[in-house]
């Protein structure tokens, strides 16, 4: 029985101690995962913070090399690629000193030129058989205008073919036949009745035409164009009877006009013969010149007239339109200068220009303002030959401001 106990404390203490090596391990399996697992941790908290590190090393990287690399909108400064200046239309100049033009505007109209005009009028009663122009058309010297019918010219007609008649006849006869008197007389006749054909109107190869006029187109007669011309006007029926001097056509030569400028009298500008002016219309500009200046003011309008000739080459001006006139006064030195739309505000209300340094990259650069010189402007502070944007300033100047801007939304 005591041996039996014996055995069963052994076992119990064998147990126990079993029992206590088996926490133990276990105890310290555990402490090795846990060290594992903190080792772990520890080891992806240096990973992150490394790539933390590496990644921020990255971007200062990057921002270094964008620093250095050219800046397409640095302050005051962009550059422009060829395409995107095409797009806006951008155009560059170089600006040099030249004579320029101050103006004086002032309104006008479009004048037939009076001295290369020509009224076509009857110089007889007569009644209007047929017009061979019509209004606005391109007419040739020599060219039939209009056909009438007049009393007066049937009988300037007949008398004629008896005149001619007779001073062929005496003439075959000679002064042994027929006396002095009357070869005079007849002769007289006959130059008389030519003469009066001729203060009609008619030219001499419609005189000559008479001998074989059927006697039933007696009384008729063409009225023809003095020279090359536009017709301006034709105010007149078929069939309708005019008097003397009244006027059927107006011929004009289109190729050179007047223009009359309305001025103030109370303007004081001097001006002299060949004075240069621009006349506008339409958005083209013809340039003229100075012919005459009247010394009396209009009763209607209360204004100078002033008269310029000016070349119509392109036939786009005519009798009639108001136009714009810029009479040009010239500066005694040479000045630089731009056009208007050239010129643009800074932040701080300065006007400004941007000069093409180099191809594609424009700076903006302070200028002071003078005279406006017709479309342009008197500048200073800038250095002559700068390549001056002067078109689409303001595509460059939006482009500075904010850094990118479309030319289709502005």
């Amino acid at each position: 029985m005591k041996i039996l106990k014996n055995k069963l404390v052994s076992t119990i203490v064998i147990s126990g101690l079993v029992l206590g090596f088996y926490s133990q391990a276990n105890g310290s399996k555990s402490n090795i995962e846990k060290q594992k697992t903190e080792l772990h941790s520890s080891h992806d908290v240096s990973n992150k913070v490394a790539d933390d590190h590496d990644s921020h090393e990255h971007n200062e990287e990057s921002e270094a090399l964008l620093a250095k690399a050219p800046s397409e909108h640095n302050e005051g400064v962009i550059t422009l690629s060829p395409q995107k200046m095409a797009l806006a239309n951008i155009k560059v100049k170089a600006i040099t000193p030249k004579i320029q033009y101050s103006s004086i505007y002032a309104p006008g109209e479009i004048k037939a030129n009076g001295y290369k005009s020509f009224m076509v009028s009857p110089r007889t009663e007569s009644v209007i058989i047929n017009r061979h122009a019509i209004l606005g058309e391109h007419v040739e010297k020599g060219q039939k205008l209009v056909t009438l019918f007049s009393e007066s010219m049937a009988q300037a007609q007949a008398d004629y073919l008896i005149a001619s008649t007779e001073w062929q006849r005496i003439k075959k006869l000679g002064k042994q036949t027929v006396s002095e008197s009357r070869l005079v007389l007849s002769e007289t006749t006959f130059n008389a009745a030519y003469g009066k054909l001729i203060a009609f109107g008619l030219t001499e190869e419609a005189i000559k035409d008479i001998f074989n006029m059927p006697t039933t187109l007696f009384g008729q007669y063409s009225l023809t164009a003095h020279g090359s011309g536009v017709v301006l006007q034709d105010d007149f029926y078929q069939g309708q009877r005019v008097a003397a001097g009244d006027l059927v056509m107006l011929l004009a030569d289109e190729d050179d006009l007047w223009v009359e400028a309305k001025v103030s009298p109370n303007k004081k500008f001097e001006l002299s013969i060949n004075s240069p002016a621009i006349v506008q219309f339409a958005g083209h500009n013809y340039k003229a010149k100075v012919i005459q200046e009247a010394h009396t003011i209009d009763p209607i309008t209360r204004t100078r007239i002033i008269r310029l000739s000016v070349k119509n080459q392109e036939d786009s001006l005519h009798s009639g339109m108001f136009v714009k006139i810029n009479f040009q006064f010239e500066t005694q030195n040479k000045v630089l200068a731009v056009p208007e739309e050239a010129l643009m505000r800074s932040a701080d209300g300065d006007w400004i220009v941007f000069v093409e340094d180099h191809p594609g990259e424009f700076a903006a650069v302070e200028v002071n303002l003078g005279r406006a010189l017709g479309d342009l402007r008197e500048i200073s502070g800038l250095e002559s030959g700068s390549r001056v944007v002067t078109q689409g300033a303001f595509f460059v100047a939006s482009e500075i401001a904010k850094g990118g801007f479309d030319p289709h939304n502005h």
